[in-house]
């Protein structure tokens, strides 16, 4: 995703710029020589080390696969390399790259989430009720979107929240769980989320939260002196 994706170089908002600039219809492909296997009613129906990353502007990131290692799925020809394949995500029950079971899209070698522990101010306010007021928080930078604060659940009054039914998976965080802010009369549904279980990648941010601006007042101090509200 992180190339045409957001602030990504194939992306239509790119973080910086290519000289001499890149034509519109640009698509990166390269060799991804991870193995690769696709699991459909309980068989394993493609399983390589040959495939390859489509990197195309306005699409999700994409495998490819020999035509000679696919068979009985539903296929397009990728005309950027004759002889491959591209196979719908949701024509298998079940991704796997190394092991790692997949969701939405295969996870990108250009994706990074680094998280960095520092003394950057949050301020987080619901219905006049202040459920954040620190700057003990972790800053996430991850590739092609902009850092988000997370939060240790001790400096947030936890008692204000309420575990939702709304869930989410991220290739780079793990599986997200949502809360609620219940203040008298007030529920602001899906105010915060937090990975009780991240990723390796991601553990710096166990079981802290973060807090959606466009649900709460969010006072936060980022990287490269600003700030949203």
């Amino acid at each position: 995703m992180s190339l045409c994706a957001g602030h990504g170089p194939l992306g239509r908002d790119p973080a910086g710029w290519a000289h001499p600039p890149l034509p519109d219809g640009a698509v990166f492909v390269e060799p991804h020589p991870r193995r690769i296997q696709a699991v459909l009613n309980g068989h394993t129906v493609i399983d390589t080390e040959h495939a390859l990353l489509v990197h195309r502007r306005d699409q999700p990131l994409r495998y490819a696969f020999p035509a000679a290692e696919v068979s009985g799925l539903p296929t397009e020809a990728l005309p950027e390399q004759p002889g491959y394949l591209h196979v719908r995500w949701d024509a298998v029950d079940t991704w796997l790259e190394e092991g790692r079971v997949l969701v939405h899209y295969p996870p990108n070698p250009y994706h990074r989430v680094d998280c960095r522990p520092g003394h950057r101010g949050l301020r987080v306010s619901v219905a006049g009720t202040v459920l954040v007021d620190t700057t003990d928080t972790v800053v996430l930078f991850e590739t092609a979107l902009p850092p988000r604060l997370y939060v240790d659940k001790a400096h947030v009054r936890t008692e204000l929240l309420r575990r939702s039914e709304t869930s989410s998976y991220c290739n780079y965080k793990g599986q997200a769980t949502y809360w609620s802010a219940v203040i008298d009369d007030v529920t602001v549904a899906d105010v915060a989320w937090s990975y009780d279980d991240p990723l390796p990648e991601s553990s710096p941010i166990r079981g802290m939260l973060s807090f959606d601006e466009t649900r709460a007042e969010v006072l936060a101090e980022l990287p490269g002196g600003g700030c949203h509200t």
